[in-house]
């Protein structure tokens, strides 16, 4: 979610924003590994430890052949982005790094320790793994036979010409066991974009010390752009730099030119810039984290291997860029994308299957109480219902249809008039209008614009777009009376060509429901077939599940996000008063299937509650009869801010009316068009610590100004961040949320 395209198409330069002074960190070492591991002072232990996996009960120590672990100092420049943990099982959990040493070639020989003490007195586990250079460089272990609930550190030992180096400890901790009925904590959070922007948000979680039991992050772990102007800030300290921007797609936004990541090196750098971030690399080596992707982990607000740069001015359609994208996903991920039952030991990264038969929707039991249903929401669902290309006279429902539907009485107004220009008497008509439609769509760079004016200016066509379009050239408008009534693309708030509002983001509520539902029907359900039949019919049956709670994890939100406009007089324009649905992109672009889904839950499960996040805001709601909770963004820039510059580029001046209520008082606004919103709060940054009880979750909301996310507060006292942030607690019981 970004609002790239509202800037994009009207070349509005955000202000301050200027081009990207990118950098590499240092950190970055370019690695080759031992041509030879064998060929190291190995000592008799480290050599068995080469041939087996050693559970080890005695006390750590150093012989008079076993070299002293060397300085951390010294340490890091091998292990350049620390360590991380992830999918903890009660029995089980995978363990991450990345090893890389520029003065030898080939994979990286490593051992790793796993220890129930944090002095690694003694051992549970070594183990002999290779960090592949194949991957650059990066390995995930699974570790099994673990003990449930339990703490463990673990690191990773280098071998280098007689001197053994150790990557920064890591602490994690395995599930609870099946039937233990204890309460299970968590964060979940998302978005954390890191160009011109800090992670004070994670800095905080590290102050509050939170005993957690894990850290779920929803989607945009990266994003895949080096500076958009529509959706980044950019300054001299935190940019991305691609090693090899051959290998990326160059973007263009007004005066403003910056890359998009296409290549897998393109892909790794984000992955390894990001993880370069010493807050960040605190928070992984602190808790194990459970990642699902969202958007920019590919591409904004793609839709499978499709991306949206263009607005289909031409086909997006990057499969191979989809794959690069999950490859480096899953090499730096501690991800287990393969089975849950896999055996010990390192996990093949390339085994992990990708797109189009990628999987990385999975479920984990906390206890008696805590069920987690972690879905996929980007890679199988269709298309937006909307295309970005649609020709905004285009009639999608005729006078037949709503009469069918019981609808015609409310399109009977002389703004739903249509005719069919494809009879002789407008032929004239339809030449001027195919003429106009191929110079807009060759100003706007468009492939084919002869072919797309063939393939969208014909059959019924709104007046209340021909009109105006006719009346530009200086021809007659076409009389609106004893015309059949139909809806088309414009009454959805579709006006341009190639444009996101009116598609994806901004649609007039209450006619494109009406038209998500006609698909819906039409279609047999695959318009809005978000999760795929595979996916879906596995996420009912989790549901069975007899956990007390079944958390479901959704990287887009469930709570509807609607402008309602009707009542407000002071708005000139009579067109803008009317229900907006804000973005499209989300569960709102599938309004039928998402009611269908929630009414499901409702009706088949008790305590179920969506976690989400995508839009970088908090809000709380119960959408027919189920809790939803969306996160707020931990860096990435919030919605009112976003919100505000796609509306001031779409012509109307912040001291408007409709900015006044789209803007300036957005969350009364979002609030007054969905009552069955509890909280919502659109413009700070945070996460959300949520504790689940048998018969309730505690949430807590802690939120920081969305003004002090371009401040590194690291270098700052504690203090003074600890008195930036804000708490809101809520209570969350079967079917309601309250305040506390």
């Amino acid at each position: 979610m970004s609002f790239r395209g509202a800037a994009r198409h009207t070349d509005v330069l955000v202000a301050g924003v200027g081009s990207a002074i990118d950098f590499a960190p240092a950190e970055r070492l370019e690695a080759r590994a031992l041509e030879d591991s064998l060929s190291q002072k190995l000592h008799r232990r480290t050599l068995l430890q080469s041939i087996v996996a050693v559970a080890a009960t005695t006390a750590f120590g150093c012989g008079e052949d076993e070299p002293a672990l060397s300085p951390s100092d010294r340490s890091r420049a091998y292990f350049p982005q620390s360590v991380a943990s992830g999918e903890p099982r009660p029995d089980s959990v995978v363990l991450w790094t990345r090893a890389v040493d520029p003065e030898h070639g080939g994979d990286t020989a490593l051992t790793l320790d796993v220890s129930e003490e944090e002095s690694f007195g003694t051992f549970v586990l070594q183990l002999a793994v290779s960090a592949s250079a194949t991957h650059d460089h990066a390995v995930k272990v699974k570790v099994t036979n673990l003990k449930p609930r339990t703490t463990y550190y673990y690191r990773f030992v280098y071998a280098h010409d007689g001197e053994r180096f150790s990557s920064p400890v890591g602490r994690t901790r395995t599930a609870p066991a099946a039937g233990d009925d204890v309460p299970v904590r968590f964060v979940f959070a998302s978005c954390q974009d890191y160009v011109g922007r800090y992670y004070n948000t994670w800095n905080r979680l590290l102050q509050l010390d939170e005993d957690l039991d894990f850290v779920m992050f929803l989607g945009d772990y990266v994003y895949e752009t080096t500076g958009d102007p529509a959706f980044q800030s950019v300054n001299s300290l935190r940019g991305i730099r691609f090693s090899e921007p051959e290998g990326a797609l160059v973007q263009k936004t007004g005066i403003f030119e910056y890359y998009a990541a296409a290549s897998l090196s393109n892909y790794r750098d984000l992955y390894k810039i990001f993880r370069a971030d010493p807050i960040l690399q605190r928070v992984h080596e602190r808790y194990p984290f459970i990642v699902v992707w969202d958007d920019h982990e590919f591409s904004d607000d793609c839709w499978g291997a499709h991306a949206t740069y263009e607005d289909e001015r031409s086909s997006e359609l990057q499969v191979d860029r989809r794959r690069n994208a999950e490859q480096a996903f899953f090499e730096f991920i501690p991800i287990d994308a393969t089975s849950t039952g896999a055996a010990q030991g390192a996990i093949d990264v390339g085994s992990e299957p990708r797109f189009p038969d990628t999987r990385i929707y999975r479920d984990f039991e906390f206890g008696k109480n805590l069920r987690l249903i972690v879905t996929d929401y980007r890679t199988y669902r269709p298309d937006h219902l909307i295309a970005e290309d649609a020709y905004p006279g285009t009639v999608v429902m005729d006078a037949p249809t709503l009469a069918a539907l019981g609808a015609a009485p409310a399109f009977a107004s002389d703004q739903f008039a249509y005719i069919n220009v494809d009879a002789p008497e407008y032929a004239q008509v339809k030449g001027a209008l195919r003429q106009v439609y191929v110079q807009l769509a060759t100003q706007a760079g468009a492939d084919n614009p002869q072919g797309k004016a063939e393939t969208w200016v014909k059959g019924n066509l709104a007046l209340a777009y021909v009109n105006p379009v006719l009346a530009q050239i200086g021809v007659a408008p076409i009389p609106t009376a004893n015309q059949p009534r139909g809806m088309a693309y414009v009454h959805m708030g579709k006006v341009g060509l190639f444009d996101i509002r009116g598609s994806r983001y901004v649609v007039v509520k209450d006619t494109f429901d009406l038209y998500a539902q006609y698909r819906y029907a039409t279609s047999g359900g695959a318009s809005e077939n978000v999760l795929g039949a595979t996916q879906e019919a596995w996420f009912k049956e989790r549901l069975t599940a007899q956990n007390a709670w079944k958390v479901i994890v959704s990287s887009v939100s469930l709570t509807p996000l609607v402008w309602d406009l009707r009542a407000k007089t002071d708005i000139p324009d009579a067109t803008l008063r009317q229900r907006f649905t804000f973005n499209a992109d989300g569960w709102d672009g599938f309004p039928t299937k998402r009611k269908e889904l929630l009414q499901y839950v409702n009706a088949n499960t008790q305590n179920a509650l969506f976690i989400s996040g995508d839009i970088h805001a908090s809000y709380a709601s119960v959408e027919e009869g189920v809790p939803a909770l969306t996160a707020p963004a931990i860096s990435s820039g919030a919605v009112k801010e976003l919100a505000s510059s796609a509306v001031v580029a779409a012509g109307y001046a912040e001291g408007s009316a409709l900015y006044r209520y789209a803007i300036a008082e957005l969350d009364p606004t979002l609030q007054a068009g969905n009552p069955n919103i509890v909280f919502s709060n659109s413009e700070d940054h945070g996460f959300v610590v949520l504790e689940v009880r048998p018969g309730e979750a505690l949430a807590s909301f802690h939120l920081i100004p969305s003004s002090e996310v371009n401040k590194d507060y690291s270098l700052r006292g504690e203090s003074e961040l600890r008195n930036r942030f804000i708490r809101q607690d809520l209570r969350v019981q079967n079917k309601k949320i309250s305040t506390l």
